[in-house]
């Protein structure tokens, strides 16, 4: 039996693994990823210098924990889909085609991210496809799209991605972004955090200045997004400041920020309730990331969105915890210093909670648009579960398999919720989220022999 069992190779992954073993823990690292780096830092330790370059200095940054990993001693097991977890450490899963178990004293839930549903009218064609795939894609294999793009969204992610592509000589037919001027009144009541994180800040709107400077149209303020085409992407059609415009491309990528990937904390039965700030299911935990009164704890983007530095203090805090409960001792100026790096980190998180909150419209769609993918069950199907009585998104299961594909409510589960929320006039903590159970992921029945 290991003393940790970390899931997941991400900055808090690697941070948790890295600590636990410094506090003298035996530790077992499973990724289903085939590198390190988690999607943050793919492929980190082998990317060339040139993609490097194209990425930018924060991306290069991640080699560095990387490295810290790789001198930890952790064991570290690629390739491994989990599909099932048990409160009391035993983990199911999958690698090199064999179903494997292990069993662990305390386990790390380091998961990340994913990005937000963004269901709008032909979101589901091809040609459309969400930015964060489309990054991966450029940092996994340094794919880059051969004709014009329309980036289309909110959140900081989106001009990255544009100044990336930029770097990558990628054409750019413009960038759609629906932050409302209301959004930035608003996010002027967090101006105390923005000025505490004004590195960020001030790096955010450099941004967005060579892109504007490369002559890159940006559309501020749009709203009513709608992809063009039938049997694949041709454009977008959205209002802009009273009018209804188009543009032309073959790749549509939209992004309105990322969410916590909690299906595991999920299928354990732990408690989670609705962050009307970043608009997601969060799990509930102690300052640790402990899930009640169980030894699993869950960091990082898993947790609830923080970032990449923010997320590698979150899990070696995790593992200085550990530590504690197994009778060490940990150095209070140690621990004090992680935390105040970890204020600093998140100093600037609610105003860009603010800023880039997602219009009501691009998460709760009209009646037309396919909610669920794998059983294209759309809005208006399930409005019409609520009217025969559907209470929350397990029953909507019962009147029309919403959320019983292969990606089992990923893609689909938070809209499910704010839909259902919508049409019951309720808040979503009284509509809930799918009962998830195991497999996590699909798997082959031949793992097994």
């Amino acid at each position: 039996m290991k003393d940790v069992v970390v899931i997941g190779a991400g900055p808090a992954g690697m941070s948790a693994a890295a600590e636990a073993r410094a506090l003298g823990m035996s530790v077992t690292v499973l990724d289903e990823q085939q590198a390190l780096g988690g999607q943050i830092y793919r492929r980190v330790e082998d990317a060339p210098q040139a993609l490097q370059a194209i990425l930018g200095k924060d991306y290069s940054a991640g080699a560095a924990l990387a490295k810290e990993f790789g001198r930890s001693g952790a064991e570290y097991q690629p390739g491994a889909t989990i599909w099932n977890l048990s409160d009391d450490g035993v983990i199911d899963y999958v690698a090199d085609g064999k179903s494997r178990t292990i069993e662990a004293s305390h386990v790390v839930i380091a998961t990340g991210a994913m990005e937000r549903p963004f269901p709008i009218s032909g979101w589901t064609i091809p040609g459309v496809m969400g930015a964060g795939a489309a990054q991966i894609m450029l940092k996994g294999s340094d794919a880059r799209p051969a004709g014009p793009v329309i980036l289309a969204g909110c959140g900081p992610l989106l001009y990255l991605l544009a100044w990336q592509y930029l770097q990558a000589k990628v054409q750019l037919a413009g960038l759609v972004d629906t932050t409302a001027l209301s959004a930035y009144v608003s996010a002027l009541g967090k101006i105390h955090g923005a000025v505490r994180g004004r590195k960020d800040l001030i790096k955010g709107l450099g941004l967005i200045s060579r892109i504007r400077m490369a002559g890159v149209p940006i559309y501020s303020g749009a709203s009513a997004l709608e992809i063009l085409g039938q049997e694949r992407a041709e454009g977008l059609r959205f209002r802009h400041k009273g009018k209804s415009r188009e543009l032309s491309a073959g790749l549509i990528l939209l992004h309105q920020g990322v969410v916590p990937n909690t299906q595991l904390s999920w299928s354990l039965r732990a408690k989670h309730h609705w962050d009307s700030g970043q608009l997601c299911w969060v799990p509930v935990t102690d300052d640790a990331g402990r899930l009640a009164d169980t030894n699993i704890y869950v960091v990082g983007d898993s947790r609830r969105i923080v970032g990449a530095l923010a997320s590698a203090v979150q899990g070696r805090l995790a593992a200085l915890a550990i530590h504690e409960r197994n009778g060490g001792t940990v150095s209070p100026a140690r621990k004090a210093d992680l935390h105040a790096q970890f204020a600093t980190h998140t100093a600037l998180r609610p105003f860009i909670d603010r800023l880039y909150r997602p219009l009501d419209e691009h998460r709760i769609p009209a009646d037309d648009v396919i909610v669920c993918r794998c059983e294209e069950v759309t809005a208006g199907d399930l409005r019409g579960y609520v009217d025969l009585g559907c209470l929350g998104p397990n029953q909507a299961k019962s009147f029309g398999r919403c959320g019983m594909g292969p990606c089992q409510g990923r893609l689909c589960g938070l809209t499910v919720t704010e839909v259902i929320a919508s049409a019951r006039n309720v808040g979503p903590d009284e509509v809930g989220y799918y009962r998830i159970r195991p497999p996590i992921k699909p798997i082959h029945l031949g793992s097994f022999y």
